[in-house]
């Protein structure tokens, strides 16, 4: 609420209120109701002396308070939180080709349909939107072109609007088709159309929710995942090295190489009935479980069914994923493999149980930052190039190819058309996943964005770009001056590929050498975010100051 707007209503209530009160008062004998009316200064002294207010006074002064809470109605309204939440529908049809590997997949059907689903926050200072899509990751084109739209659409500023991605193994692998559309060149319509369709289902979903933005009640705090389903993926050999996806029963196993972060952060919307209308969730926990041919939102789907079934068939469940890097769904000391309906019902079971204790914000002012990180890229020289075109020509003729030299080829690529206005090779000939407009020959630094948006002193929502490692999740998070604090990966640019901590490094593994970036950068990340978290802290306090 604007302090000083109201103040202003009242001082102009009270000048009008003084310019309307008579002058003089006048008195009526009451032995003659029908007298003419004639001024009596004694009265009018008596009158003032005894309290009393004539009868025009009082009506005047009820009609000006009727206009003062009107206005102050009005503006309560205006600048009081408003929050919307939508859905549409992006699943891509039979035949498109699917993410996740090193190989081309065409779908040949679907499991359950791939969504983007928005939460659009509106006060009268601002407003922001986050949108999660059932997506591998989010390109930079594709940022680019959902933000401006929906900004065209809605006025919410572009800088005010993340999109994110769950990074589904089992959605499209968009990139290349979404490059040829941009690019006007020729492209299968089937593909061409799904593009436009992409597009448009994120910004459907923001401007839904933009429109339905009313007042709400907001909850916020966080559930622990005591079943297990999360492991950190990464384990320390005896000889030094790191390596990912080792049975713990292996003899040169030492120990995991980090933690898990079993925290489980939460948003959740009711209506001014106290009914839930919408779930915010967020876990650190890789989604590739599903697998084969067929289109399929992972886990999360069945989170929202374990959710439907608790809070009700309306509730929409966002589940922005967290910094999870590092951490996947297989226990390296057993040789069971935990499957999506039993990840997703669990994670769910452990919401549902926790939303009867979370607490209610009391303040919910809107603030929003963002800053743009220069995260330094690697290299790749025309020798590096050469022989990555080899190593990708041999894997398309379906020749062995050793599985990290494949990995690293096929950055060196993606890097080559990155850091390059000239790149060696003709990108687009060899990689679909990687290619970029925008980003095409950005030079030795990579631009990315982190937005941080905070409601009163409680709830903290922190978006970075990349897979980033569960460490540099959980320093923000213990940094944050916030109660709550939700760290949600892949927003807004995915061409970081993995974000290793600097540590990592050192021990190298799949992880490190599907890196674009320099050492260092996943810590450039962790301090901006906390940098925007305190100056948001501050903003909030200093709007809670000038409201007492």
């Amino acid at each position: 609420m604007k302090t000083a707007t109201l103040r202003t209503i009242v001082q102009q209530s009270e000048v009008f209120v003084s310019a309307c009160e008579p002058v003089r008062s006048h008195h009526v004998s009451r032995d003659e109701p029908h007298a003419k009316l004639t001024p009596n200064p004694d009265s009018a002294r008596h009158a003032e002396r005894d309290g009393y207010v004539p009868l025009r006074s009082r009506i005047v002064r009820l009609l000006i308070l009727g206009l003062v809470v009107g206005s102050m109605t009005s503006v309560l309204a205006e600048d009081s939180l408003r929050v919307g939440i939508a859905e549409s529908d992006i699943t891509p049809p039979v035949g498109f080709p699917m993410a996740g590997y090193y190989h081309e997949r065409l779908a040949d059907g679907a499991i359950d349909p791939l969504k983007a689903k928005a939460i659009v926050f509106r006060d009268g200072n601002t407003d922001a939107a986050l949108v999660v899509c059932d997506l591998i990751g989010i390109a930079t084109d594709l940022s680019q072109a959902v933000r401006q739209r929906a900004f065209e659409k809605t006025g919410i500023p572009v800088s005010n609007i993340v999109i994110s991605a769950t990074h589904s193994h089992t959605a499209p692998d968009y990139m290349k088709e979404l490059y040829l559309k941009l690019g006007g060149e020729s492209q299968e319509p089937l593909r061409a159309a799904y593009i436009e369709k992409l597009i448009n289902g994120p910004v459907e979903a923001i401007v839904k929710a933009h429109a339905a933005a009313k007042p709400v009640t907001l909850e916020c705090g966080s559930a622990t995942q005591a079943t297990p389903v999360s492991f950190n993926r990464r384990s320390v050999m005896r000889d030094g090295s790191v390596r990912t996806w080792m049975s713990h029963d292996h003899p040169e196993v030492v120990r995991a190489a980090g933690p898990i972060d079993p925290e489980i952060g939460l948003l959740t919307i009711r209506d001014t009935k106290g009914e839930p209308r919408g779930i915010l969730g967020n876990f650190a926990l890789h989604l590739d479980t599903v697998g084969g041919l067929k289109w399929s939102a992972d886990y999360p789907y069945f989170i929202e069914q374990a959710l439907r079934k608790a809070a009700g068939s309306d509730v929409i469940s966002i589940f922005g994923t967290g910094c999870c890097g590092d951490i996947n769904h297989v226990n390296p000391r057993s040789r069971d493999r935990n499957k999506a309906d039993f990840i997703g019902n669990s994670i769910g079971d452990s919401i549902q149980m926790q939303l009867g204790q979370l607490k209610r914000l009391e303040r919910t002012d809107l603030v929003v930052k963002s800053r743009v990180v220069r995260l330094p890229l690697q290299d790749a020289t025309k020798e590096e190039v050469v022989r990555s075109v080899q190593i990708l020509a041999a894997a398309q003729r379906k020749e062995k190819v050793d599985f990290l030299e494949h990995v690293i080829a096929y950055k060196k690529l993606m890097l080559d058309q990155l850091r390059h206005r000239t790149p060696h090779a003709n990108t687009a000939e060899h990689i679909t996943w990687g290619l970029s407009r925008s980003l095409a020959g950005i030079g030795e630094t990579l631009p990315a964005t982190v937005t941080v948006m905070t409601l009163g002193s409680d709830v903290a929502i922190v978006c970075l770009p990349g897979e980033v490692f569960v460490e540099l999740g959980l320093a923000i998070k213990q940094g944050s001056p916030f109660r709550t604090t939700l760290v949600i990966e892949l927003s807004n640019c995915v061409e970081t590929i993995y974000v290793p901590h600097r540590a990592a490094y050192a021990g190298g593994s799949y992880e490190v050498t599907n890196s674009a970036l320099q050492p260092g950068a996943g810590e450039m990340l962790v301090e901006a975010a906390l940098s925007l978290l305190r100056e948001s802290a501050t903003a909030s306090q200093a709007d809670r100051t000038a409201q007492k």
